[in-house]
């Protein structure tokens, strides 16, 4: 573990994303297209030996922007040659946003996708699946298609790989819904966050990614943090 690396409660991921957009004019497209690609980066470099084709691939995605994440990761792998399935949880007409465009391009893209039901069952040949179901918004247990995912995830014999956090684990109080997501490995974003210290073994291997923050946002009155280049050897670093 790095010691210079602070770790975020949801409040203060907030009002990161907040000074992105508003005081730096960083958009949340820009951000999402970052965390996707870094998360395809890890799941090339961690699952497939830097090599994606002709694997089988599950995304699960929510209707946010984690959800989005997980839709550019996706495209970003199908580009690669992987074998590509999406699960949603919401019709597409439901998604907004930034996520509704990941979605569309995904579409014209013609990846597979799927709408997920209450007893939805996942391709039992994939050999990775991609968790972006709910990040650091989530308020409560899952419910719903979003529950009914996760738990079809945990008994997928694939690894899972989160974005941001295990879905169902509340990035703030540490706390561990239910159901919540048996994470092979976590990517969190930006900082990591609180709720992740103490649940090794609901996050797995624990990655940080970048997703173009300046180190000076952090030092503002909102945060006063001081955060150095930490990325500055690789966009993805491990902490444990």
């Amino acid at each position: 573990m790095m010691s210079n690396i602070p770790f975020l409660n949801t409040e203060q991921m907030r009002e990161v994303d907040r000074a992105m957009i508003e005081d730096y004019h960083i958009e949340l497209i820009q951000m999402m297209e970052n965390a996707g690609r870094n998360l395809a980066h890890l799941a090339r470099n961690r699952f497939f030996n830097g090599d994606p084709r002709e694997q089988q691939v599950v995304v699960l995605a929510g209707r946010g922007g984690n959800g989005g994440g997980g839709l550019v990761c996706a495209r970003r792998l199908r580009n690669w040659g992987a074998e590509v399935q999406v699960f949603l949880t919401h019709a597409p007409e439901d998604y907004s946003g930034v996520a509704a465009r990941q979605l569309d391009i995904l579409q014209r893209m013609g990846v597979p996708v799927t709408v997920a039901g209450e007893g939805v069952v996942l391709e039992d040949t994939a050999v990775l699946l991609i968790d972006a179901i709910i990040g650091y918004s989530l308020s409560g247990s899952p419910r719903g298609t979003a529950a009914a995912l996760i738990q079809a995830a945990n008994v997928h014999p694939a690894p899972i790989l989160s974005l941001d956090a295990p879905s169902g684990l509340d990035t703030t109080t540490g706390t561990i819904h239910t159901p919540s997501i048996q994470a092979t490995a976590t990517m969190t974003l930006a900082l990591p966050k609180e709720g992740l210290q103490g649940n090794e073994a609901a996050v797995g291997e624990l990655y940080l990614a970048d997703i173009s923050v300046p180190p000076d946002l952090y030092a503002g009155p909102g945060l006063e943090l001081e955060v150095g280049p930490i990325f500055s050897h690789d966009d993805v670093i491990r902490l444990w």
